[in-house]
């Protein structure tokens, strides 16, 4: 969901980040893939930077890289001065990080993104295709279930009885259809995959073409990858005894971290900016006062890192306490107090929303918890910050 990399969230809590302003889709979805949502910026991007481009790219490298990272509030104007536009901040990491990733992609060799969850992986991949190739849909969701078939290609079964095999009948994966477009493909959660399945992506991004035997002897015996395709994956860091990958497969990858996001300040104005997002998605005002996302985003980072921001130490939980689940409870405090306007100060729901994360891996990490409160939130209670003083008083709810 780090300087080194960094994070987001989509606050339905798939790992994203979005704009500083929330707009409903007129198609009435929940969730508006980035090729859509940013139509406009990856519009005005096309027409701004005119310099070279790899094959079947939507955007010259560099503009791929500012859509990506935004303008920094610059706002940028067209060669012919005719329309001006700022750029938003869609991932908040290392500038160096996309550009590696973007280079990457222009060499035509696949990109892996690792790092814990909740740290953007998805949502770094899905900028990187929109703006490359201009669909980020061309997706397969790596599970244990994933086949084969799901990499390259199925078929009609009622042209195939029909008619036989024929390149009609032929129905293709994501991945082949981004081969045969010489476009981005993505797969993610490639260790859930099995190692057959991931066998499968190691003949696929080193001959760049997949054969279908049933069309042997025919044009469309082999269909090739045309100039700009490749592909990025993610894995996280949790999940690498799943199917670790093999050697062959990590040689055909280049691989990026995406860690947390290393700055308080940015953490917090990300998890702002998606919990408004969610709680105004849902037709209701935000209504979560700054210093209780300060204190929710402390308490995150705090035990992520295992050292507060005062530098005592702090026990681990066995959970990963991330971005995306710190813009969850945020969300969720601003619904309480839409829904429930009045009923309790919102800082109370805090304890209670912590406890229900740091226990979702290991129950007996509620103890590491409550040993949080009893060494930090004591000792920042005890110098004076009301918000931690209020913490401190309800210690109880952690003893439930």
């Amino acid at each position: 969901m780090s300087t080194n990399t960094r994070t987001n969230t989509r606050t339905n809590t798939r790992e994203n980040q979005g704009p500083e302003e929330v707009t409903a889709d007129p198609a009435g979805r929940q969730v508006q893939p980035p090729e859509d949502a940013f139509a406009d910026e990856l519009e005005f991007l096309a027409a701004y930077d005119t310099g070279p481009r790899p094959p079947a790219w939507r955007l010259t490298p560099r503009a791929v890289v500012t859509f990506v990272v935004g303008s920094n509030g610059e706002a940028l104007k067209l060669a012919d001065g005719s329309r001006s536009l700022t750029i938003s901040q869609k991932f908040v990491g290392e500038r160096a990080l996309v550009e590696r990733c973007v280079v990457t992609l222009a060499g035509e060799r696949g990109l892996l993104l690792v790092g814990e969850p909740g740290t953007a992986k998805s949502m770094l991949s899905e900028l990187l295709a929109a703006a490359v190739c201009g669909t980020s849909g061309l997706t397969v969701q790596g599970t244990a279930g994933t086949t084969e078939d799901q990499l390259k290609y199925g078929w009609n079964y009622a042209m195939l009885l029909a008619s036989g095999p024929s390149r009609d009948a032929l129905v293709p994966s994501p991945v082949l259809t981004a081969m045969t477009r010489g476009a981005v493909a993505r797969v993610e959660e490639v260790t859930r995959c099995l190692p057959e399945v991931q066998d499968a992506l190691v003949s696929l991004l080193s001959e760049r073409r997949i054969a279908v035997p049933e069309l042997a002897g025919t044009p469309d015996g082999q269909l090739h990858s045309a100039p700009g395709f490749t592909l990025i994956a993610t894995a996280n860091l949790r999940d690498r005894g799943v199917s670790e990958m093999s050697a062959a497969l990590k040689r055909r990858f280049n691989f990026e971290t995406v860690g947390p996001i290393t700055d308080l300040d940015a953490e917090t104005a990300l998890v702002r900016r998606q919990a408004r997002g969610a709680v105004e998605r849902a037709g209701a005002a935000f209504a979560v006062d700054d210093a209780v996302l300060e204190a929710l985003v402390t308490a995150f980072r705090d035990l992520r890192t295992g050292r507060s921001a005062e530098g005592w130490e702090v026990e681990r939980p066995s959970t990963v306490m991330s971005t995306a689940e710190a813009v969850s409870v945020a969300g969720a405090l601003g619904l309480a107090s839409a829904y429930f306007p009045g009923d309790r100060d919102v800082l109370s729901l805090l304890p209670g929303h912590l406890l229900g994360v740091v226990r979702k891996d290991d129950p007996t990490d509620a103890a590491r918890l409550l040993g949080y409160w009893d060494a930090a939130v004591r000792r920042r209670a005890e110098q004076g910050a009301a918000t931690w003083r209020t913490l401190w008083d309800l210690r109880h709810v952690l003893e439930g």
